[in-house]
């Protein structure tokens, strides 16, 4: 029996909304402080996924003021097609709330954003009935109808229903027409290990919603499962007329509690119907292959020497990436970047990052710091990151933990160019204090030998610790003066992710 293995996009892509144009699937994710804002990811069989652009890519989309805190700025987004085009709805949380976007073709051009002021609430959702009306249903569930066209809510919002008894942050609210019956798909519990799905079906849009007498339809909560923090669900048919579920999840590693250092991640689950009520099959680290044929797209590549006239869309900055800071022409063939104003304790700092997916890796880079200094970090916020600093002839492995800063040691180097690496890999659980990872900090040696900096505890680079919504980056980043990098590779230490 044919698998396939779960995440299906691994690493921090959390908040997934998916919508089919015939043979084609489109997925859009959060991306909270980093720019550009919502990846826009593409696939044939549900399965492997191609990122074709971001959504939020001009300073006009998507302004994160230099104060935007780590894990605010863009907050779940919905992805339609309606009408011949494409429609994206998201909140940014630090700057103009809600806003719609839309575009021909999902790689973008996307539109400048419509603001919505009469639409409150985080995780808007849109949906039209037979009538060409757009509902926008929004967390709390409240919704309200809205003029796409024009950014106006007609009448007052309403709350409809919100979710099983007693459970705390109905949210991340998905409204269908299947069939008879307009389904509420929603997440509560929270988005931490209480996390779940219910569900509510009514005559319309508008309700009254009757609740599924088996909500919630999906939870790993008090199970001992490999997943946890299941929940923010969206629907789609496949090929076959076969309907299947992307969610988020996350992958607990270690002792207790668990921590989960690559945030929240996109999982795919099969869906049977009963009585007219969804049934969320198995979600493991492999399921049941989906009965057609599979079509993997182009895969992201491992391998980055900035030779293209532009950067892949898998690369994101901290809230903008001005022209004047990150260039691939004023050096040939190299990335160079000016340093801001900041460290990577502030919320102003050079840094280019390339989200962890994979539990075990190995991100080897060579970086040119002689015109100033900087190197190669992994990093979760400003208050907790590991990094490689290059200057003055000398690398140092330094580690952010809260309110500690330490240089861990140091490495002498006879050239301002050098070749650092950053490797995460993990060991049996001998001891329930045992963290999720080892975090490799080092320098690779002219003849290829690697001369290891810091070996840390990867707990604190991990949301149980650091607290918030995203997972880690790892990426060059600029001190003070300029860096320059000649390539940046990433390698995965095992198949899966």
């Amino acid at each position: 029996m044919a698998v396939i293995v779960n995440p299906v996009l691994p690493g921090f892509h959390p908040d997934p909304s998916i919508c089919r144009v015939g043979g084609d699937y489109f997925l859009a994710c959060s991306s909270f402080e980093y720019f550009p804002g919502v990846p826009i990811f593409h696939s044939r069989d549900l399965v492997h996924w191609t990122q074709i652009g971001n959504a939020l890519e001009r300073p006009e989309q998507l302004r994160l003021p230099v104060g935007t805190r780590s894990s605010g700025g863009v907050y779940a987004p919905t992805l339609r097609h309606h009408d011949g085009r494409f429609w994206l709805i998201v909140t940014n949380v630090s700057d103009r709330g809600n806003m719609l976007f839309t575009a021909i073709d999902a790689a973008g051009p996307w539109s400048d954003p419509m603001p919505l002021p009469g639409v409150h609430g985080i995780d808007p959702d849109l949906a039209w009935d037979d009538d060409g009306v757009c509902w926008c249903t929004t967390a709390g569930i409240s919704q309200v109808r809205l003029d796409p066209l024009t950014g106006r809510t007609i009448g007052a919002p309403r709350r409809i229903w919100s979710g099983s008894p007693g459970a705390k942050a109905p949210e991340a609210p998905h409204l269908y027409r299947i069939g008879d019956f307009w389904y509420l798909l929603i997440a509560e519990g929270g988005t931490e290990r209480g996390h779940g799905v219910a569900v509510a079906r009514g005559p319309s849009p508008a309700g009254p919603f009757e609740p599924c007498p088996r909500n919630p339809i999906l939870t790993h909560r008090g199970l001992d499962h490999p997943i946890q923090n299941t929940g923010h669900a969206d629907l789609a048919q496949g090929p076959d007329g076969s309907w299947w579920m992307v969610l988020l999840g996350t992958r607990p590693r270690g002792g207790s509690p668990g921590w989960h250092p690559l945030g929240r991640e996109t999982f795919l689950a099969p869906v049977s119907w009963d009585d007219g009520w969804p049934i969320v099959g198995g979600i493991g680290s492999e399921i049941v292959a989906p009965p057609w044929p599979l079509q993997p797209g182009p895969v992201t590549p491992s391998r980055d020497d900035f030779d293209a006239r532009v950067l892949h869309p898998s690369w994101i900055s901290l809230r903008h990436r001005p022209a004047s800071v990150y260039s691939l022409t004023e050096r040939a063939g190299w990335l160079t970047l000016h340093a801001g104003q900041g460290s990577l304790d502030d919320l102003d700092v050079t840094f280019l990052g390339r989200r962890q997916q994979h539990l075990q890796c190995r991100v080897r880079a060579r970086i040119d710091a002689g015109g100033g200094s900087g190197g190669l970090a992994v990093r979760l916020d400003e208050l907790h990151h590991y990094e490689l600093q290059v200057a003055a002839g000398r690398v140092e492995a330094r580690a952010r933990i809260g309110p500690a800063s330490v240089v861990v040691a140091a490495h002498e180097v006879r050239d301002e160019t050098v070749v650092l690496l950053i490797e995460t890999s993990s060991a049996p659980v001998r001891d329930p204090r045992d963290g999720p990872d080892v975090v490799t900090l080092g320098v690779e040696e002219p003849d290829g030998t690697v001369t290891v900096l810091a070996e840390l505890d990867g707990r604190y680079l991990s949301t149980e610790v650091a607290g918030g919504f995203t997972g880690r980056v790892i990426g060059p980043y600029a001190l003070a003066g300029t860096v320059h990098v000649d390539w940046f590779e990433y390698e995965p230490l095992i198949l899966a992710p």
